[in-house]
Order: structure tokens, then C-alpha cells, then sequence
């Protein structure tokens, strides 16, 4: 989807998407070379987030902030929170009974 929801909001988020494929390029090669340990694993976490927030995350929180202001502009911050509050996302659903999804 090249379109934001506001069509102010599209260079941001043109700009959001170029840099944070760059960067998940680069995450996922070394993820696995560092994933030998929970400490590595870790490590290599820690990382990899300061370097995007350095990388991305300026351009991100803009894209974020004129999202924000597009979902309140168009009247969908009301229906965001009845849909929260109907339907609150506390916890992952858990399985069902009886099955299989720990193997």
C-alpha cells in the first residue's frame, strides 16, 4: 500500500517505509548469526532497536503524529476507542483445548 490515510501523510510514510525496509534488511542476516544465546539474542535486540530509533525514528514518530491527526480529523479517534473498549486487546487468545501448539 503506497497511500497513507491522509494523503498529507503519504511523503512521511513513503519515507517511513523506504527507511525501515532498509534497516530490517540488515536486521534479519545478523539476527540469525546472533542468535546462538539468549544473552547474544538480546545483545544483538538491544542493538539493532537503538540503531533503528537512529536510523528511523525521527521519521517514524512524524509519520505517527500526522496519522494521529488524520484519525482524529476524519471522526475515527471516537470509533478507535468504542472499538477498544468493546473489545480490549489485554492478552494473546489463548488455545484452544486440547491442542497441539506447543510442537
Amino acid at each position: 500500500m503506497s497511500q497513507s490515510l491522509s494523503e498529507e501523510c503519504t511523503p512521511l510514510k513513503k519515507e517511513y517505509d523506504s527507511c525501515f525496509n532498509s534497516w530490517f534488511e540488515g536486521y534479519l542476516e545478523p539476527a540469525i548469526v546472533a542468535g546462538s544465546t539468549p544473552e547474544k539474542r538480546a545483545e544483538h535486540s538491544k542493538r539493532k532497536a537503538d540503531e533503528f530509533d537512529a536510523k528511523c525514528g525521527k521519521i517514524w514518530r512524524q509519520y505517527k503524529a500526522c496519522v494521529t491527526q488524520a484519525v482524529k480529523d476524519k471522526g475515527l479517534d471516537k470509533l478507535l476507542e468504542q472499538a477498544r473498549q468493546e473489545n480490549p486487546l489485554v492478552d494473546p487468545i489463548p488455545p484452544p483445548p486440547g491442542s497441539n501448539s506447543n510442537k
